[in-house]
């Protein structure tokens, strides 16, 4: 059985393709992207596999 951690990150908006991309090259997968706790900005989801640290 596959064994997943997660993270959120906020995403700033001029930077979100760098960001994501920096994730990406940790083994960081997006889930999900949704609104920031105080209706501005924006959080994302991510997951990888445990143990790809």
């Amino acid at each position: 059985m596959t064994k997943w951690e997660y993270s959120t990150i906020p995403l700033i908006i001029h930077a979100t393709k760098q960001i994501l991309d920096q994730w990406g090259e940790d083994g960081w997968e997006l889930v999900q992207v949704v609104p920031g706790p105080d209706g501005n900005g924006l959080v994302a989801y991510l997951k990888r596999e445990k143990g790809q640290s």
